[in-house]
């Protein structure tokens, strides 16, 4: 009997801007297509939103406020491959934008 033995590498992906979040994930996807997987997912993960409220006069003016936001987009991609596929040379290789933070993880 042949068992066949799964491994999963998880891929983290975070961005501000989300068209280019977007862009990185379909070109892992691309990238995990020629290749002979169990499954490959891709999870949305709520967005941080960071609001800073600052003072538009340092003196007077108390009340009249600007407020700011930075919000950080944030995706995971799982990948269920054989361990005979070395797919984890391939994804560190992918040649991502800037702007992008990955974090490839073996599980």
């Amino acid at each position: 009997m042949v068992t066949k033995t799964n491994e999963k590498i998880r891929v983290r992906l975070e961005s501000f801007n989300h068209e280019l979040l977007m862009a990185s994930c379909r070109k892992i996807l691309n990238l995990t297509q020629n290749i002979e997987l169990d499954n490959v997912g891709v999870v949305a993960l709520p967005t941080d939103k960071r609001i800073y409220c600052v003072l538009r006069s340092p003196h007077v003016d108390k009340d009249s406020r600007e407020h700011f936001e930075l919000r950080v987009h944030k995706r995971v991609i799982e990948i269920y491959h054989d361990s005979t596929v070395d797919i984890f040379n391939l994804l560190s290789e992918s040649d991502l934008p800037s702007g992008v933070l990955y974090r490839i993880c073996l599980s």
